[in-house]
């Protein structure tokens, strides 16, 4: 990346890291990543040190939410080696997100380098315990001071990291998902269901939260036009085991094209299981579990990994899959792409992005 400066930290916060009590995104590694948009290029490439920074009250994205950002992670190898789990796919989809935001694409091969490097200078932070990784947060927002309701002309692109472990703490009990029959994750046709933008996320705060109020971990979400076939559990992709048959909701413009999905599919398909990526029926799941068919359902994410799902609500009724406790398939899975990306499993695909000393 031509002019990229690098300021580094005079003290480090990295002695005071307590692994034990590391709460998921609540610490910050010492460095971030910053550029700016402005006179329709973007500029100034830096690596300092994490902290504050100014931000006018007339900023567009305070008020307009111009914004789109990222998820994706870094892992130390059982080799010692660190690798980056498919950053060019995370790369593609801001730029996806950029366009639909009306926001300056950020060049990926920038992107990549912008993450590689970063995450090079801040490498101590990554913890060898297993299931542990240092999450990495790429966000571009609107930075021009005015009020006018149209797109900014200056940007702001930053990076950040943070050092976490499990996302979800569920045991050998899987996640508990609430489907939710009232309110909206995103538009049925022409929303931004498929992109990482915050207001997107925002909306899914008051149903989550109820939902976890009545002692579940996160809600099913139904589509926003009829409520009735299925879209995301919260934040993850879903995917649905009945009888010998694999179904996750088809990519149909409000879900989330999630890089663990995306692989998830790929590692079922060397194993030469089809995946019927399709429209998923809230009332074909209820069938399946009356017919006693529902065998496995889980979820797969950036921070969640692959995760199996213990039990589902809908309408007060509780469907509990038949294998939720073993999970087999789950759970291979889940061995199989964290193998990958610890580098205990040959990465065939070459999904890795080594980041070199």
């Amino acid at each position: 990346m031509d002019g990229l400066v690098i300021r580094r930290t005079e003290r480090s916060r990295l002695g005071d890291l307590d692994l034990d009590r590391l709460v998921f995104g609540e610490v910050f590694s010492d460095h971030m990543f910053t550029m700016t948009y402005r006179n329709g290029a973007w500029r100034g490439p830096e690596i300092v040190p994490y902290g504050p920074i100014e931000i006018e009250p007339g900023a567009m994205t305070l008020h307009y939410a111009q914004m789109a950002f990222e998820g994706l992670k870094a892992f130390l190898g059982v080799d010692g080696r660190v690798r980056l789990f498919r950053p060019d796919r995370n790369a593609a989809r801001m730029r996806l997100s950029c366009g639909r935001m009306c926001i300056p694409e950020i060049d990926e091969d920038d992107f990549v380098e912008a993450v590689t490097r970063l995450v090079d200078i801040d490498r101590g932070w990554i913890s060898d315990r297993p299931g542990f990784g240092l999450y990495v947060r790429p966000v571009v927002f609107s930075a021009e001071p005015h009020l006018e309701v149209r797109p900014s002309n200056s940007y702001r692109f930053i990076v950040m990291t943070c050092p976490v472990g499990a996302y979800f703490r569920t045991g050998d009990t899987g996640l508990s998902l609430k489907v939710e029959d009232h309110f909206a994750r995103t538009a049925p046709h022409g929303g931004v269901g498929e992109t990482k933008t915050s207001a997107n996320y925002a909306t899914t705060f008051s149903a989550g939260r109820q939902a976890r109020e009545q002692g579940f971990d996160q809600v099913l979400w139904l589509d926003g036009g009829e409520h009735r076939y299925i879209e995301e559990a919260g934040l993850m992709n879903v995917f649905f085991r009945i009888g010998d048959r694999i179904v996750t909701p088809a990519l149909n413009g409000a879900i989330l094209p999630g890089v663990t999905r995306e692989s998830i599919v790929t590692l079922l398909d060397d194993r030469d299981i089809a995946v019927e990526e399709r429209p998923v029926a809230i009332d074909e799941i209820v069938a399946a579990f009356d017919d006693g068919a529902l065998e496995e359902v889980f979820v797969t994410g950036t921070a969640a990994a692959v995760l199996p799902v213990g039990r589902l609500n809908f309408s007060g009724r509780d469907l509990k899959p038949k294998q939720a406790e073993t999970a087999p398939l789950t759970r291979s899975l889940y061995d199989e792409l964290t193998g990958i990306q610890y580098g205990r499993i040959e990465d065939h695909h070459g999904w890795n992005h080594t980041v070199e000393v």
